[in-house]
């Protein structure tokens, strides 16, 4: 019973610090202007949710397990330094997530095309984070009839040349997707500091390029988090 509490309270804490989270960076180290740790470090004041995303090897579909596990450690061990609280999740890698979440991974965010979030689940165990991606209000729809998961990404919002969308779906499908769902959604897609604050009924995203390529990523995670707050950034 005492370990069952346990578990319930850190999914507890988790899923209230995803409902408050605002920015999520999508760390993928290859997308760093500078130092990716560097990177992150300048970075991190400003966000609530790191999610390292390795690339998948030519021809493959998944990203490599060594070279995320790699990164996600890496990670890990700069948020624990830093001291921010920052929540760490691992895209794609249900085992990776496993393998360290007694360093501090929270859990896994997943694709469409990628393992079931009801075995996702089971794998992981009641207290890990479990975050999908949507694309439109069917898969919302899907994704509201289930207990297993904790947050939603949604998008393309805008063009995006990181995954090679050629069109977005707009901020006001952002709004209507978070309107479908009491979990927390995060859109994603070609957001940056000249549209952020189209979503700020929103009050949330998931952002990569547009901090990892900066000149200055301390300044560009600022500039966003405090758009989507609704307040004035300085692009």
């Amino acid at each position: 019973m005492l370990l069952s509490a346990i578990v319930d309270e850190l999914r507890l804490e988790r899923r209230e610090r995803l409902d408050q989270a605002r920015l999520q960076l999508l760390f993928t180290p290859r997308l760093c202007a500078a130092d990716p740790l560097e990177t992150l470090r300048a970075a991190l004041p400003w966000t609530d949710v790191v999610q390292v995303r390795i690339e998948p090897e030519p021809g493959r579909g998944t990203a490599p397990a060594r070279e995320t596990w790699e990164w996600t450690r890496r990670v890990l061990a700069l948020v624990s330094d830093a001291g921010e609280g920052t929540l760490v999740v691992v895209n794609d890698r249900v085992d990776v997530a496993a393998s360290l979440a007694s360093e501090g991974c929270a859990g896994v965010h997943l694709g469409q095309d990628d393992a079931p979030v009801e075995i996702a689940r089971r794998f992981l165990g009641a207290s890990a984070v479990l975050g999908l991606s949507t694309h439109d209000a069917s898969q919302i729809g899907l994704a509201a009839t289930t207990d297993d998961l904790d947050t939603l990404g949604f998008g393309p919002i805008h063009a995006t040349a990181t995954k090679g969308y050629r069109r977005g779906v707009g901020a006001e499908a952002a709004w209507i997707a978070q309107a479908a769902t009491s979990l927390p959604v995060f859109p994603i897609g070609g957001i940056d500091a000249t549209n952020a604050s189209e979503l700020d009924t929103v009050g949330r995203a998931a952002v990569s390029s547009a901090i990892l390529g900066a000149e200055d990523p301390g300044r560009a995670a600022e500039t966003i988090y405090t758009l989507l707050a609704g307040e004035s950034g300085t692009p």
